[in-house]
C-alpha cells in the first residue's frame, strides 16, 4: 500500500494506514483533515485520477453532497432569528403553491419528519425500492447533464403517497431540503445560494466553497470521482466528476474543501453563525437508534470510543464525505472519498468499502481503530 501524503506532524500512522486500506478497498482516493489534542493534520491517499501518477490534492475541492443541508438549515435558523420564519409554522404558509399537508411544519422539513417521499427514491418496508428521478445505471450516465428545476423535484415527491403522517416518524428525504431552499427564496426574494454566500461564505471567508447551480465543473485542484455500474451484463466505470448537480440543489449541490468545512463547523458550533438558543434548536436530536440521531440539518453519531460527534455525511455520484465535530469543537474531522471501481450497488463491494471508510472515520475521531457506527448518506 502506498503511504498517504501528509502536511504536518504528528505522524498519525494508524490514520494513514486506515486511509491506505480505503484505497485498497476500491476507492480512487481519500483526503482527511483532523483537529484534536495532538494538533492539526491533513493528509491524502490514492490517486487524483485512476491510472494516473498524481496523488489526491491534500486540500482539493470536492462535491460535499448532503453536507449542503447543514448550510441550508443554518440560513433558515438565521431567518427565524430575524422573525421572518417560525419553526413550528406550517410550511404551507410560506409555500402555498404546493398545497402541502398543513400539519407539516418548517421544523419537520429540517428534521426529516415530514413524511414526504424522497424524490431520489427510497426503500419500501417490504424491501423493494420505490424509484424517483433516474440516478442509477446507464440512464443516469446518459442524463447526467440534465437540468432539474426545484419545483419539478418537489412535484415528483408529491406524486407519491406520503410515507407516514407528519411528525409521527423519521425518514431521510431530500425533498425536505429542496422545499427549505424554496422557502428561503420565498422569504428573502433571492436565490437560496445567494443567501448562503451572503450569510455564511463571505463572513467566514470560505473562498474555496462554491455553489455551482447547473455548472458541471469542479474548479481548481480536485480528485476525480467515478461511477461503477452494470449495463448489458457488463461492468462499466465512468469518470463522473463532471455532472449537473441541479438534481441535488439545496439538498446537496455544494462544492468545498476540508479546510473550508472545518472553518464552517468551528464557526457554527462556536456560536458565530447562530444565537445560542437557535444553536440549541439545531441540536435537538431525534434518536434513531444505533447511537445515531438527527437534529435540524445536523446528524449525530457515537464513535467506537464513546465520543459523540455531530455534523453531516454526504453522498453524490463519485464522492462520499464526512464533516463531524464534538459540540465543543475540540475534536473535528473532515473526509472526502472519491469512488473508484467499486460498484456500490453490489452489496459485498459496498460493505467492504463502507467498513474501510468507517475505520478511517473512527481513527480520525478517536485516534485509534474501532467500530464507528454507520452514518447516513
Amino acid at each position: 500500500m502506498a503511504v498517504p501524503a501528509a502536511t504536518a506532524t504528528p505522524d498519525r500512522a494508524d490514520l494513514r494506514q486506515a486511509m491506505a486500506e480505503v484505497v485498497a478497498a476500491g476507492a480512487a482516493g481519500v483526503q482527511v483533515r483532523v483537529h484534536d489534542s495532538q494538533g492539526d493534520w491533513a493528509g491524502a491517499a490514492g490517486k487524483r485520477e485512476l491510472g494516473g501518477r498524481d496523488g489526491v490534492p491534500v486540500n482539493g475541492r470536492y462535491r460535499v453532497g448532503s453536507i449542503t443541508k447543514t448550510f441550508v438549515s443554518t440560513v433558515i435558523l438565521q431567518l427565524v432569528n430575524e422573525g421572518k420564519v417560525k419553526l413550528d409554522d406550517p410550511a404551507d404558509r410560506y409555500l402555498p403553491r404546493f398545497k402541502l399537508d398543513k400539519r407539516i411544519t418548517v421544523r419537520m422539513l429540517l428534521q426529516h419528519t415530514s413524511g414526504l417521499f424522497n424524490y431520489t427514491g427510497e426503500g419500501n418496508p417490504d424491501g423493494s425500492f420505490e424509484p424517483g428521478i433516474p440516478l442509477e445505471g446507464q440512464e443516469f450516465v446518459d442524463e447526467r447533464y440534465h437540468t432539474y428545476r426545484k419545483e419539478d423535484l418537489v412535484k415528483v415527491s408529491l406524486s407519491k403517497p406520503a410515507r407516514f403522517a407528519p411528525g409521527t416518524d423519521w425518514s431521510y428525504s431530500n425533498t425536505n431540503y429542496v422545499l427549505a431552499g424554496l422557502l428561503i427564496e420565498k422569504v428573502t426574494g433571492t436565490e437560496w445560494a445567494d443567501q448562503v454566500r451572503q450569510r455564511i461564505l463571505r463572513p467566514l471567508g470560505l473562498r474555496e466553497t462554491w455553489l455551482p447551480g447547473t455548472d458541471p465543473n469542479i474548479p481548481g485542484p480536485h480528485a476525480h470521482g467515478y461511477f461503477a455500474y452494470q449495463a448489458d451484463g457488463a461492468a462499466r466505470v465512468v469518470d463522473i466528476t463532471r455532472l449537473n448537480p441541479s438534481w441535488g440543489t439545496s439538498a446537496g449541490e455544494i462544492i468545498s474543501t476540508t479546510a473550508d468545512l472545518d472553518k464552517f463547523v468551528t464557526a457554527l458550533f462556536g456560536g458565530k453563525l447562530l444565537t445560542r438558543p437557535l444553536l440549541a434548536e439545531m441540536f435537538k436530536i431525534r434518536p434513531l437508534g444505533g447511537g445515531q440521531g438527527y437534529g435540524l440539518g445536523l446528524q449525530q453519531m457515537e464513535t467506537g470510543c464513546g465520543t459523540t460527534v455531530s455534523g453531516h455525511t454526504g453522498g453524490i455520484h463519485g464522492y462520499l464525505s464526512y464533516l463531524f465535530s464534538t459540540a465543543d469543537g475540540k475534536q473535528r474531522f473532515e473526509l472526502s472519498l472519491t469512488t473508484g471501481t467499486v460498484d456500490t450497488a453490489d452489496p459485498a463491494q459496498a460493505q467492504k468499502l463502507a467498513d474501510a471508510l468507517a475505520k478511517v472515520a473512527n481513527v480520525a475521531a478517536c485516534g485509534k481503530p474501532g467500530a464507528l457506527r454507520a452514518g447516513l448518506l
